[in-house]
């Protein structure tokens, strides 16, 4: 069984964490002990697998397959957007965050494994033949599949410019 993360490494995670929200437009839960808790999740699957799924789901353990459920997660936006939070509401949209909307359940939006997109080789075969520019660039676009950046280059970025994901959260677009 692993050790509880220290509680200097907790806060610094949660400094970090409201610090890329706040500037990204993003909230976290006001609920510090609620966070706290998501904190320690994050920390714990950091160390566990080397990065940070989402505490509130089963990860595979393998990056490749758990692309779309690091935190930030893909359906982050959309979770915000529809349901006022993300599925396990460490972020909140500014209404939850003021308490002038009261945090509901949100239904689970992760499609079946075999229906991910999570890794290169499904993205470029659903993206089908040809699909390697887009008309009128001379280099493909990639998207970032946690906040939607876009941008036309050789390869992603290394970091996402907007929400700070890495190069491999990015697919190519279309």
């Amino acid at each position: 069984m692993s050790e509880r993360p220290s509680e200097d490494r907790i806060d610094r995670l949660i400094a970090e964490l409201d610090r890329d929200a706040e500037a990204s437009g993003y909230h976290l839960n006001p609920d510090d002990g609620f966070v706290r808790s998501l904190a320690v999740g994050l920390l714990t699957t950091e160390d566990r697998y080397g990065y940070r799924a989402c505490p509130c789901r089963l990860a595979a353990g393998e990056r490749e397959s758990d692309l779309d459920i690091i935190c930030p997660c893909y359906y982050r936006d959309p979770d915000l957007s529809e349901y006022g939070a993300c599925y396990c509401a460490l972020y909140v949209s500014e209404d939850v965050a003021k308490g002038s909307r009261e945090l509901t359940p949100v239904p689970e939006r992760r499609p079946p494994e075999e229906e991910r997109e999570t890794t290169p080789r499904r993205a470029a075969e659903k993206a089908g033949p040809g699909a390697e520019t887009v008309r009128g660039f001379d280099h493909p676009v990639w998207r970032c599949k946690v906040c939607g950046y876009l941008c036309a280059r050789e390869t992603p970025p290394e970091v996402c410019p907007i929400c700070k994901a890495k190069s491999d959260r990015f697919a190519r677009f279309p």
